[in-house]
């Protein structure tokens, strides 16, 4: 059961919708600064709360997650049941701001972390033509299924990855392995790295806006 998503527009008619999901053991209001710092005030952002979940990667403890973790290396296991569950809710999110009158073409899906790695399943795999993918210190999931379960239509929507270089959590090689695997399935990736650790910088979150003005014409 997913709680309420947050809402920040401050625009009766929004051009756009931002669908940003949090990193684990957090929740929707992690991002509601950077929304802030952003300033887009013709955009929606829509800010969804992860449901409670026990996580084997930290010993069963109960925290907000979109799925479970049993380790962060490139050979552990991923729990594809609670990734594909979370697929949907979000797709299901979409198909909200599609009927609110935001064209596909118009949505960005964001995320951090285990957020990322969510908007990274669900947007190469959504059947209608989203604006822009936004996926910062995280990681491909279930590569061995992206090459045919992939969708036409986002094949060639732009790819905004970000990540630290001292990230001590989903380490940098992780990254860059997972944008190789982007690149090789022929995605287009504006890639950026920073001197941080698993968190968002300043510089990232400028990019991140001129990013957004990019893609949303």
């Amino acid at each position: 059961m997913h709680d309420t998503p947050i809402e920040i527009c401050s625009s009766n008619n929004p051009s756009a919708s931002v669908i940003w999901l949090h990193g684990l053991g957090a929740d929707g209001n992690d991002f509601v600064p950077v929304v802030e710092m952003l300033d887009l005030p013709d955009y929606r952002f829509i800010l969804p709360h992860a449901p409670f979940l026990k996580v084997t990667l930290n010993g069963g403890y109960e925290m907000r997650a979109w799925y479970d973790l049993y380790g962060l290396g490139v050979s552990a296991a991923q729990d594809e049941t609670g990734i594909r569950k979370t697929q949907a809710y979000i797709e299901n999110l979409i198909d909200i701001e599609i009927a609110k009158g935001i064209p596909s073409s118009k949505i960005i899906l964001a995320g951090f972390s285990q957020g990322g790695a969510i908007v990274l399943q669900t947007g190469l795999r959504f059947t209608k033509k989203l604006a822009g993918i936004i996926a910062l210190s995280t990681y491909l999931p279930l590569r061995p299924k992206l090459t045919t379960e992939k969708a036409e239509e986002n094949q060639n929507t732009p790819i905004f990855m970000a990540h630290g270089t001292l990230d001590e959590v989903i380490e940098f090689p992780i990254a860059q392995a997972s944008y190789k695997a982007l690149k090789d399935e022929g995605y287009t990736i504006e890639w950026h790295d920073f001197p941080i650790g698993h968190s968002v910088s300043i510089d990232e979150i400028d990019e991140i806006r001129t990013f957004l003005l990019k893609v949303i014409i």
